[in-house]
């Protein structure tokens, strides 16, 4: 595994638009192994408490002290999509949320995560899952 080394060097990706329903998405240009640490997921660090009202779907949640708002566009890490069968996962470490291949995860493919339970009830839910697992049930 190669866990030290991150992958995030924003030509090492490509922002593409994803399935329909989904928007855009985050394919990667090299093959990833799995173990190996993706990108970094960054942003504005602000207060639990600064971000209660804020309405945007980029807040993710650090501790029970600090969010971190990706919604800056040079925040790459935004456009990765929820997926109930993910290729990738969130990490917390030190404070930095670190995205990381959960399988091999060749060149060319959308990367995903589970953007967890809370998440998924409030902003998916509502409208219907998108992603691919949830697609082809339909």
């Amino acid at each position: 595994m190669n866990q030290g080394k991150l992958v995030d060097n924003a030509k090492d990706f490509k922002v593409i638009r994803a399935p329909k329903g989904l928007g855009m998405g985050l394919s990667t240009k090299k093959s990833i192994e799995k173990g190996q640490t993706i990108i970094e997921y960054i942003g504005i660090k602000k207060a639990n408490k600064e971000v209660e009202s804020d309405t945007t779907k980029y807040l993710f949640e650090v501790n029970s002290k600090y969010t971190v708002d990706g919604s800056p566009r040079w925040n790459i890490a935004r456009y990765i999509n929820h997926s109930c069968r993910p290729n990738a996962e969130a990490d917390i470490v030190k404070g930095r949320i670190l995205i990381k291949a959960i399988k091999n995860i060749p060149a060319g493919d959308e990367i995903t995560y589970d953007y967890g339970k809370e998440y998924f009830n409030e902003f998916i839910k509502p409208f219907g899952c998108k992603c691919i697992k949830c697609n082809i049930k339909k």
